[in-house]
C-alpha cells in the first residue's frame, strides 16, 4: 500500500502563486509516475500535470507554462509549483501515484487539498 500526504492548498486572489507538496511512504518502490489531479463539483477529475521516474512530465493544456511539477531527490516527494492562478484552477487537488500490475496499473489518491482561487 502507498500512503500520499498533500499539503500547501489555500486561498489567493488571482494572479497568485501556490506550492502544493506530497510525501509518499509505504510500499513505493515499484511507484513509476507520481503527479497532480483535480477535481471540481459536477466534473470528473482531470489531470493537471504528472512525472516519471525518468523525470518526463507531461502536463494539462490549461496549466503549461503556469505549472511545474517537480520530484525531490528520494523520488518520495513531489510537488507542484503553481503560478499564475486563475479562478478556473480552484479545485480540490490530489496527489496521485501509479505503478504497474500486470497489464495494467494500480492508481494511489491522496485525501485532497483544496485551492481557491479569487478573481
Amino acid at each position: 500500500q502507498v500512503k500520499l500526504v498533500e499539503s500547501g492548498g489555500g486561498l489567493v486572489q488571482a494572479g497568485g502563486s501556490l506550492k502544493l507538496s506530497c510525501a509518499a511512504s509505504g510500499n513505493i518502490f515499484r511507484v513509476n509516475v507520481m503527479g497532480w489531479y483535480r477535481q471540481t463539483p459536477g466534473k470528473q477529475r482531470e489531470l493537471v500535470a504528472d512525472i516519471t521516474t525518468a523525470g518526463s512530465t507531461n502536463y494539462a493544456d490549461s496549466v503549461k507554462g503556469r505549472f511545474t511539477i517537480s520530484r525531490g531527490d528520494t523520488k518520495t516527494t513531489v510537488s507542484l509549483q503553481m503560478n499564475s492562478l486563475q479562478p478556473e484552477d480552484t479545485a480540490v487537488y490530489y496527489c496521485h501515484a501509479r505503478r504497474p500490475s500486470g497489464t495494467t496499473y494500480v492508481r494511489y489518491w491522496g485525501q485532497g487539498t483544496q485551492v481557491t482561487v479569487s478573481s
